[in-house]
């Protein structure tokens, strides 16, 4: 599983993807957490407004940073 978080590094990006990497480690979940910060990249996603949550190219939210529990609910959803 392929989980991106799309952003420039704000701090917001910061926290999704620091949350992410804790729900996989407390988890076992079999994920690689890539965080992408070029425009062009994440522009294919149609992006507006960061962060943004990808896992396995499929977008899953974005704005917002979820909760560890939705984002547990967002990982076995699309595994």
């Amino acid at each position: 599983m392929i989980i991106k978080i799309l952003g420039s590094g704000c701090s917001r990006c910061d926290k999704l993807f620091k949350r992410v990497n804790e729900v996989v480690a407390k988890n076992s979940v079999d994920a690689e957490v890539l965080k992408v910060d070029d425009v062009k990249k994440y522009a294919k996603h149609g992006i507006l407004m960061t962060p943004a949550l990808v896992i396995n190219d499929k977008l899953i939210c974005s704005i917002n940073v979820p909760s560890e529990k939705d984002i547990l609910k967002y990982i076995n959803e699309n595994t």
